[in-house]
């Protein structure tokens, strides 16, 4: 079973545990299958995600939105952000130059292509933000992904 993820970046530290909890149980669900993950490894819901996965004995692809995308991440953890990288089975370019919103539409688009199922770590507030989680959730709708909206008691946005 190959599951992408989109999800919110910005967790406060308590959310992340709750989610991260969300996140086993749910794969746990799909009992039996093989776990691939599909992730732009993005701070917050992508990380967390990769982690999950490692979790319940599945393993994980990157979709790298742009060669300069680890600058994107807060420099405190990049250590994490480099050793997930290292982790993942497969790291795919999108092709972008440059990190930006561009570079993340390209990278969802291709998360998307190649996934069963999406999981969304979002707190349904519908933004216009090209890349972000409402843009990819909506997307996602239209190419008919079955979706699985992750949103537990707990969980905050900085």
């Amino acid at each position: 079973m190959r599951i992408g993820i989109t999800g919110h970046t910005n967790l406060t530290d308590g959310a992340a545990a709750v989610i991260y909890g969300a996140l086993v149980r749910h794969l746990r669900a799909f009992d039996g299958a093989e776990i691939v993950g599909v992730t732009c490894l993005a701070d917050g819901a992508d990380q967390l995600f990769a982690r999950a996965v490692r979790e319940v004995g599945g393993s994980y692809e990157v979709v790298l939105p742009a060669p300069d995308y680890r600058r994107m991440v807060p420099a405190e953890r990049r250590r994490d952000f480099d050793a997930l990288l290292a982790g993942a089975r497969v790291v795919l370019p999108t092709g972008e130059r440059r990190s930006g919103a561009p570079a993340y539409v390209a990278a969802n688009r291709i998360m998307l292509e190649r996934v069963d199922h999406l999981v969304a770590v979002w707190d349904g507030h519908e933004r216009d933000d090209p890349g972000g989680t409402s843009d990819v959730v909506a997307l996602a709708r239209i190419r008919g992904v079955p979706m699985t909206v992750i949103w537990p008691a707990g969980a905050e946005r900085t």
